[in-house]
């Protein structure tokens, strides 16, 4: 049987690529989401990936929803933490539950996830988790102190996860992507875009594609080498 994917955010953006690109590779998809049941149901019907709607910033959600995906899908052996958000403002007008909201999205959610998945995958002795992290949590980013710091975590916990997955052959990995031509980039004012693309040696944006790719290598059954790495896909924008 084909192994179960499961892909937080996995219906918009980035997360479909993903998702899309998974099911290529011959993964057994479904699909998490917040709250566009429309959105959902309509990708849902022009993949064929199946998408439950919970909120993965909260950890009781999370066991529930895992325990009713293996329960009618299948064990959970490939996860991709891609859920977040942004709430950007300058640290005069970051509120308490600005930030909150980010960090229980963004970073939050790799905990809730990885702890629901995490005795099902040690049992089996197979697990691949890849974290979706960021170049702003690598470098930095004028108004997302929120933002940074849990993409920047991630990157932390990633690490660490590793070194305790490993003896249980769970590799955790992260990808970190530059800027991807997605709604959330495109809605960026014309003249800010064209500094970003300035600075991005390959010239151009990202596609989610770039980013699907990535996770397919780190997601194979033959990478089981790679473990506690974060792969940056930002076209040469930040190197380190």
């Amino acid at each position: 049987m084909a192994r179960v994917a499961l892909v937080t955010g996995g219906q918009r953006g980035i997360g479909a690529a993903i998702s899309e690109t998974l099911k290529a590779a011959g993964r057994q998809v479904v699909a998490s989401y917040a709250g566009n049941d429309a959105a959902a149901q309509a990708f849902t019907e022009s993949t064929g990936i199946p998408c439950y709607k919970f909120d993965v910033g909260d950890f009781d959600a999370c066991l529930a929803a895992v325990a009713k995906i293996e329960a009618e899908v299948g064990p959970i052996e490939v996860l991709v933490n891609n859920a977040g958000i942004t709430r950007d403002a300058m640290m005069r007008k970051l509120t308490r539950q600005m930030w909150d909201d980010v960090i229980d999205t963004n970073l939050g959610s790799c905990y809730n996830m990885c702890k629901a998945v995490w005795d099902g995958m040690s049992a089996r002795k197979f697990g691949r988790i890849v974290n979706i992290g960021s170049i702003n949590g690598q470098a930095g980013q004028l108004g997302q102190v929120n933002y940074a710091a849990a993409k920047s975590g991630i990157h932390g916990f990633t690490k660490a996860l590793a070194l305790e997955g490993a003896r249980n052959q769970i590799t955790v990995n992260a990808v970190a992507p530059g800027y991807v031509d997605t709604e959330m980039v495109r809605a960026v004012p014309p003249d800010v875009l064209e500094k970003i693309i300035a600075r991005i040696p390959r010239g151009r944006l990202g596609t989610a594609q770039d980013i699907a790719r990535g996770v397919a290598f780190l997601t194979a059954d033959d990478a089981d080498f790679v473990t506690g790495s974060t792969l940056s896909i930002n076209g040469g924008q930040h190197m380190y």
